[in-house]
Parts: structure tokens; C-alpha cells; sequence
């Protein structure tokens, strides 16, 4: 059924590509065609057998099962959304690029290995951005909200793709629950399509930045991203609807249902709004004090050194990766890419389209840090974590410890790999991991925000693959894929 519902998306596309075919006289819509007819027969195949007693007879789901459930449906997701690309002669690219591009859709990395955007035909450029906007909500939410079958509600899978320590309390019918952050999701998107719309944009740019922006994936359909309109309205619609999408869709779940108080005690909200106030600061003084030597682009002007430093912030803070006029943060130096390395590593809310650790993790551990602290000052007092003024359980803070702990080596593993056997330099493979990690897109040295990833080899491509679906997923769901004891439960 899941690949039945991708094939519905491929279907859309191969019709905005026949339209541009009698308009244009583009010819991918046969390649599309086709990979819609691949997917959607394997999906029928998959979803007869499941009916058969062979498949049903191992109905029950459990915890592992499910998490396996999710890390596969990605992985498959993106094996079958390749397909275009290898189809369509005029991009000529092998499986390492092709599935890296659309795992970097889908998981709203926003790298990509195109050179040339401008010479995609619409129907790419469509299926690009369409794939980071299936990805920004997520796979497994999306199937929940549009597919009528009951033995898929199940709770865990819900929890595995959209994690948080808040989500599971939100609505016990997880049905429901998906149909109403789907249906929040189209009205952001609408709402930015027409905000871009009525700006320098035409209507397929808008739908296309626009699914990006609210799944704040970063990929554009020009090669100089948001920069190409020399627009400061695009640039101001963009940075506010990244901020937006970076914000815990929870909230807009209790706003729906007319329970907006539940908006005012959120402190990860409070923190994150913070982090971009004092961020957007920080680089209006950097860019007001540092001296360039006039090879690369800043801004001059008052105004021009806010927006751009709004623009910066939202772009790496929201995981985006978009570029504005001004963007090669490697180019202004190290004060400027220190910091925006930091923001790859914190990201959004949790419960968003952000990537990254989530904010809602980095207060816990400053909360945790200051509890150690005053346990040495007091070794036998009892003091409790609370978050949203509630006791955060054991369970939950050591899950936290944990993440924090296989992060940091994933982290190390995933740049010594690309220092040892793809012979980049540390700079540029601690950044490339972070980016990836992070779901960001542009990231150090070679491959930082003037250059794309074409020149990262098929190994790297797979790894970095990888480790995008890693920090989608936030690591845990992935890992299961690895442990033979989950398989056997």
C-alpha cells in the first residue's frame, strides 16, 4: 500500500510533465510514466501477498517490528524514487547519485549532485521537490492519514518517524492524528505558495519553493536557490515560513482543537525563538565588525545585514540549506561558519520538519548539567528535571544521555570514514557528516554552500546516504535495521 500511495505522487508528476511536454516540448513524462507503473505494480504485488494466508500469518506487530517497519519503508521509499532519475538520459547518472539525490528528497537533506538545475525539466524539478515535501511531514505519517487500513495505526510506527518525548500524547486515535497534522501541513503550504506567488515568483516556482520551504528541505529550482530573484520579500516569506515549520507541529495540533494555552508553557518553543533572536544578533555584529577582502559577497547596508542574517539563521536552523543573495558563510570565515556549524548541530523543534538534535534535547541537557551540579553541592537532595512543568521520567533522560552518546559516535565513525578511504580533509568531512547528520545541505570546505556534491565519490554518496536517513530518523529507528534480535521478534 505505501508504495501504491508513492506511485499516486510519481502519477501527479508524470502529469505536470506531460503538460510541459505539448507546452515545452520536454520528454521526461515517459520516464516518469514508467517509474509510475514500476512502483505501483510492486505495490499491488506486495499488498496481494500481504492479503494471502503466507503474509497475514504474522499479523501482530511488535515494538521492533515496527521500527523496522519505518527504516525500511524509507529505504524502499527512495529506491523506487530513484527511478526517474536513472530513467531520465539527460541528468546520466549512476545508483550511488541517483539514490543519494532522492534520499537527500526525502529525508529534506537538500544536497544535490545536479550541477546545472536550470537545465532539469519541470517534471524533475516537480519530482525534486516533491520528495522533500512526502519526507518533511513523513512517509509513514502520510500513509496513516491517507490510507484506509486499520492494521497500520499502530502507535509505535507513529513514534518512530516522528519522534519526541511529547508526540504519543497528542491524540490517542494515531489516525486522527495524522489526518489533522496533514491537513495543518497543506494549509502551511498554500499559504506559502500564495505568499511566494504574489511575490517574484510564478506559480510552479512557488508550489516548488514552497514545498521545500514548509519542509524546510532546501532544494530550489534554480542553481542560485532563493538568490536568484534578487527578491528581499522572497527572502523575508522564506525565513518566516522555515521559522514556522522549525516550530513543533504539536502546537498547531492544540491550536487546531482550540487548546491554544498548551502554546504558552512550551519551553522548547520559548528556547528555540530565543536561540534565533540571540543567533540573528550575533551575525548582524560579526557582519557589522569583520573587515572581507572583497572576494566574496556580504551585505552592505543596515537592512540588508539583518535580512541576510535572518535568512542565514533560518536557512541552517531550520535545516533548510536555501541560499539568499548573500550565502557563502565558508567565504565570510571562520567566525561565521563556527557558528553555523553549531546551529546544523541543534536544529528545530521537535515534532517539525527541522532537523538536527532538536531543541528540546539541548535544554534537557543544560537541565541535566546544572541537576549535576547542584547534586555535588548537594549530594543527598532530590531534584527532579522538569520540562513544560512536568517531571521528565528516568526512561526519557537517559534515552536523551543516550542519543547524545551515539550522535557524537556516529559522528566521529562517519568523518574518519571520509578522511580515511575518500581523501577528504577533516574540515570538509566533519562538515559533510554534521550537514548530513543534521539534514542540512550545504556543509565545509569543498563541499560548503558554493559547490555541490557531485564530486564526492559513489562511497561517500552511499555514507552520506545513510547517515541522512540517520538523522531523519534520529538514529535509534535505524539502528534496529542492525540488530538481529529485533528481526527475530
Amino acid at each position: 500500500m505505501l508504495l501504491m500511495m508513492e506511485s499516486l505522487f510519481l502519477g501527479f508528476t508524470t502529469l505536470v510533465a506531460l503538460y510541459y511536454h505539448y507546452r515545452l516540448g520536454e520528454t521526461d513524462w515517459q520516464d516518469f510514466a514508467l517509474s509510475t507503473g514500476i512502483t505501483f505494480l510492486s505495490g499491488l504485488c506486495l499488498t496481494l501477498y500481504g492479503h494471502t494466508h503466507l503474509g497475514r500469518r504474522n499479523a501482530q506487530l511488535s515494538r521492533g517490528g515496527a521500527f523496522i517497519i519505518v527504516g525500511l519503508t524509507w529505504v524502499v521509499f527512495s529506491a523506487f524514487g530513484m527511478l526517474p532519475y536513472l530513467f531520465y538520459e539527460g541528468l546520466d547518472v549512476d545508483i550511488a547519485s541517483a539514490y543519494f539525490e532522492t534520499m537527500s528528497g526525502f529525508s529534506t537533506m537538500g544536497a544535490t549532485i545536479i550541477p546545472d538545475i536550470e537545465a532539469m525539466p519541470h517534471g524533475i524539478l516537480m519530482w525534486r521537490n516533491m520528495t522533500q515535501w512526502m519526507g518533511g511531514l513523513g512517509i509513514v505519517v502520510f500513509s496513516f492519514a491517507m490510507l484506509p487500513v486499520k492494521d497500520m495505526k499502530n502507535s509505535t510506527m507513529f513514534i518512530a518517524e516522528m519522534s519526541g518525548l511529547t508526540i504519543n500524547r497528542l491524540q490517542p486515535k494515531i489516525g486522527a492524528t495524522s489526518r489533522r497534522l496533514l491537513l495543518i501541513y497543506i494549509v502551511l503550504t498554500i499559504v506559502c505558495t500564495l505568499m511566494f506567488w504574489v511575490g517574484p515568483m510564478n506559480l510552479f516556482d512557488a508550489l516548488c519553493y514552497s514545498f521545500s520551504t514548509i519542509a524546510t528541505g532546501g532544494f530550489a529550482t534554480h542553481t542560485a536557490s532563493v538568490g536568484y530573484f534578487h527578491s528581499a520579500y522572497a527572502e523575508y516569506v522564506c525565513a518566516a515560513f522555515m521559522l514556522i515549520s522549525s516550530v513543533n507541529f504539536g502546537l498547531y495540533y492544540y491550536i487546531s482543537i482550540w487548546r491554544g494555552r498548551e502554546c504558552l508553557k512550551n519551553e522548547e518553543v520559548k528556547g528555540f525563538l530565543l536561540t534565533v533572536i540571540g543567533l540573528v544578533a550575533i551575525f548582524c555584529l560579526l557582519f557589522r565588525f569583520t573587515e572581507f577582502d572583497g572576494s566574496v559577497a556580504v551585505p552592505q547596508t543596515g537592512e540588508e545585514i539583518f535580512r541576510t542574517s535572518l535568512f542565514h539563521v533560518s536557512t541552517i536552523i531550520s535545516s533548510s540549506g536555501f541560499q539568499s543573495g548573500c550565502y557563502d558563510y565558508v567565504g565570510w570565515g571562520t567566525p561565521f561558519w563556527m557558528p553555523t556549524i553549531v546551529m546544523m548541530i541543534i536544529g528545530g523543534c521537535t515534532v517539525s520538519t527541522a532537523g538536527g538534535m532538536k531543541m528540546m534535547r539541548i535544554l534537557i541537557y543544560l537541565k541535566y548539567s546544572i541537576r549535576e551540579f547542584l547534586n555535588h553541592l548537594h549530594p543527598h537532595a532530590v531534584i527532579g528535571i522538569k520540562f513544560n512543568g512536568r517531571v521528565i521520567a528516568d526512561r526519557h533522560i537517559r534515552r536523551v544521555m543516550s542519543y547524545l552518546v551515539l550522535y557524537v559516535f556516529i559522528l566521529v565513525i562517519g568523518t574518519a570514514l571520509m578522511t580515511m578511504f575518500m581523501e577528504f580533509d577533516i574540515t570538509t568531512a566533519f562538515g559533510a557528516v554534521v550537514s548530513s547528520m543534521g539534514n542540512t545541505g550545504p556543509a565545509l570546505g569543498s563541499l560548503g554552500p558554493a559547490n555541490n556534491f557531485v564530486a564526492v565519490p559513489a562511497a561517500g554518496k552511499w555514507l552520506l546516504s545513510f547517515l541522512m536517513l540517520v538523522g531523519r530518523l534520529e538514529i535509534f529507528t535505524v539502528l534496529f535495521l542492525f540488530m538481529p534480535k529485533a528481526w527475530r521478534i
